[in-house]
């Protein structure tokens, strides 16, 4: 299963894991220093429903939550 969303194509994104030594200026440190960054991923929160189309047969597909509350499928 592919982690991509089949209505919107939604997909994994990527950002940093920062990991920060020391304690803050304003509780009276010295600062806070960063001691390591590595990669991380994002995943979408998908779903995997049961979908109506227009001529009203049903099908499975992976949807994210987003497009769900949007109301953007109709579920069988």
């Amino acid at each position: 299963m592919s982690r991509v969303c089949d209505i919107c194509g939604k997909g994994p994104s990527v950002g940093n894991v920062v990991v920060r030594k020391g304690s803050p200026k304003y509780k009276g440190g010295i600062g806070l220093h960063t001691t390591g960054i590595t990669k991380r991923r994002f995943l979408p929160n998908l779903r995997s429903v049961r979908v109506t189309d227009g001529k009203g047969n049903t099908s499975r597909k992976c949807v994210c939550a987003q497009c769900l509350r949007a109301g953007k499928v109709t579920k069988a």
